[in-house]
C-alpha cells in the first residue's frame, strides 16, 4: 500500500463520525457528503505531512467547511414555499429516510436557524460531539471564554417552554409521534383511530395540489387527505411549536411546513399546516428533550480522549 492509499484508509476510517457532524450541522445528507468531500481534498492536497492527530485535524477542517456553508445560507437565505420537495432518492426506502428525519440533526436544524452559524458549531461540536471547547474555540475563531458563550446562547435559543405539564406533554408526543408513523406508512385504519371524530384539518392553500380543499372537517376525510399527502411526511420530526408538540417538515435542511397540533385525551382534535414565510417566523420552535444516548452517533474515536 503506498503513502496515498494509506491516507485514503485512515480517511475512510474516519468518514461516518465525519458525516455524522457535517450532518447534524447542516441538517442535509446532501451537503454533508459534499462537506466531507471538501475535507479529503484538503486532506489529500496536503498529503498528511505534518499532521500529528488526524480525527482532530479532519473534524476541524470539516466543521469549517461547514461554517461557511452556514454562512453562505444565511447570507442568501431560501424562502420555500409551497408544494417543493425532493424526489426520493434513488435507493433510499422509507424507513432509511423515516431514520433521516428523525434524527436530532434534523431537530436541531429547523430551531438552530435563529443562532448564528458559529453557535451552531459550537453546540453540535460540544454537546453531540464531545469536542472540547479550547478546540470549538479554535474551529469559531474565539477565546474560550467566547466558545462557551457560543453554546450556551444556541442552548438557551433552542430550549423552548412548554405550554402543558411534562406528564400531559409525554401523552401529546405519543399521539404525535403515532399519526407521524400513520402518515408516513399512509394507514388508513390506523390515522382513523388517533383521529377525533369532529377533527379539523386547515392549511395554507399554497400547500395543497390543484383542487384540495383548504379546510377538511370530520376523521375520514382528514384521515384520506393525510394520506394523500403522505410523503411529505418522510421529512417530518416531532418539535416544540408555541410550547406544544407538533411536526416540522425541512428536507435538505430548509423549513417548508409546521403542523400545529392540538391533542386532547388520546386524539388528534385539529392540525394546522402552517408554511408561508411570515407566518412561519412568527412561531416559537423548539426541540423535544431526547435521550442522551440519541446525541451522540455510534463512530470510533468519539470520545474527548481521542483529542
Amino acid at each position: 500500500m503506498d503513502r496515498h492509499d494509506e491516507l485514503a484508509a485512515r480517511f475512510e476510517a474516519r468518514r461516518g463520525r465525519l458525516r455524522a457532524i457535517a450532518h447534524r450541522m447542516l441538517g442535509s445528507a446532501r451537503d454533508a457528503d459534499d462537506a466531507v468531500q471538501e475535507a479529503w481534498l484538503r486532506l489529500s492536497r496536503a498529503g498528511g505531512a505534518g499532521i500529528g492527530n488526524l480525527t482532530a485535524w479532519l473534524t476541524t477542517v470539516v466543521s469549517r467547511v461547514c461554517l461557511d456553508m452556514l454562512r453562505a445560507r444565511t447570507a442568501h437565505p431560501e424562502e420555500p414555499y409551497g408544494d417543493d420537495l425532493p424526489e426520493r432518492a434513488a435507493g433510499a426506502g422509507p424507513e432509511e429516510e423515516a431514520v433521516l428525519a428523525d434524527s436530532v440533526g434534523l431537530a436541531l436544524l429547523v430551531v438552530l436557524e435563529t443562532p448564528s452559524p458559529a453557535e451552531r458549531v459550537a453546540v453540535v461540536l460540544h454537546d453531540l460531539f464531545g469536542v472540547p471547547f479550547d478546540r470549538v474555540a479554535a474551529i469559531t475563531d474565539r477565546s474560550l471564554p467566547a466558545a462557551k458563550k457560543l453554546a450556551s446562547r444556541a442552548r438557551h435559543k433552542v430550549r423552548g417552554t412548554p405550554a402543558v405539564p411534562a406528564a400531559e406533554q409525554d401523552r401529546h408526543r405519543e399521539v404525535v409521534e403515532a399519526f407521524l408513523a400513520a402518515a408516513r406508512g399512509g394507514d388508513l385504519d390506523a390515522l382513523l383511530g388517533l383521529l377525533a371524530e369532529d377533527v379539523v384539518r386547515r392549511a395554507d392553500p399554497a400547500t395543497l395540489p390543484p383542487g384540495v380543499a383548504a379546510e377538511l372537517r370530520g376523521a375520514r376525510a382528514v384521515a384520506e387527505g393525510t394520506v394523500l399527502l403522505r410523503e411529505r411526511a418522510r421529512f417530518a420530526a416531532p418539535a416544540l411549536v408555541d410550547g406544544r408538540v407538533g411536526l416540522v417538515v425541512a428536507p435538505r435542511g430548509q423549513l417548508r411546513y409546521v403542523l400545529r397540533v392540538t391533542v386532547e385525551g388520546d386524539r388528534v382534535t385539529a392540525y394546522e399546516v402552517v408554511a408561508g414565510p411570515a407566518r412561519l417566523r412568527g412561531l416559537k420552535l423548539a426541540v423535544l428533550d431526547v435521550p442522551a444516548a440519541d446525541w451522540a452517533p455510534d463512530a470510533p474515536e468519539g470520545s474527548p480522549s481521542s483529542w
